[in-house]
């Protein structure tokens, strides 16, 4: 006969987010002091991530104002052979105001990651000082940035793509617009 060991009735706790939201450094879309946070450990070659681009502009739409999301980078580099580079490309664009711009179309071209003339293209058509832009992805110039992105998610219990985190606490459902709605709309 097995004795009770007391863990019975432990309960799960989704793991939370250690690094917590900074305006400063953060990729935020939405008012940044909004009551609701979604936060997006992504990877922009990843299939899932891709699916999940598409949810997450439903969520935005739904929620409006009250949301505030925030991407960080997390490329799996063993199984997705241009997710640093395509990273670089956000960060390369963000550090001349576009990296919202350039993050939509990395997912929404996910198929081009391969061939940066496609990228290189779209930041010459959002005005880029396309130089510089060429010049901070062949020198890597973010990649501390997008490690510290990673390592962060490591810490806060990422173990894929997507990784969502509604107001500092993982999201363990579905990465679909429902789901996340109504885990934020709970926590609010």
């Amino acid at each position: 006969m097995l004795e009770p060991t007391g863990k019975e009735t432990e309960t799960y706790e989704p793991p939370k987010l250690v690094v917590p939201v900074d305006p400063s450094r953060d990729h935020i879309q939405g008012d940044p002091k909004a009551v609701l946070t979604l936060v997006e450990y992504g990877d922009y070659q990843c299939p899932f991530c891709g699916a999940a681009y598409p949810e997450v502009k439903k969520v935005q739409k739904e929620i409006g104002p009250k949301l505030r999301f925030v991407f960080r980078n997390f490329p799996l580099t063993n199984v997705h052979e241009f997710a640093t580079v395509a990273a670089e490309t956000a960060e390369a664009a963000g550090a001349q105001g576009k990296f919202w711009e350039m993050h939509d179309f990395l997912y929404e071209h996910q198929r081009t990651l391969g061939d940066h003339s496609v990228a290189l293209g779209y930041a010459k058509k959002l005005g880029l000082d396309t130089q510089r832009f060429e010049r901070d992805i062949s020198q890597h110039v973010y990649q501390k940035r997008i490690k510290d992105d990673f390592m962060g998610g490591v810490r806060s219990g990422v173990n894929g793509t997507p990784t969502f985190y509604v107001n500092g606490v993982r999201h363990d459902g579905p990465a679909e617009a429902e789901a996340m709605i109504e885990s934020l709309t709970a926590k609010s």
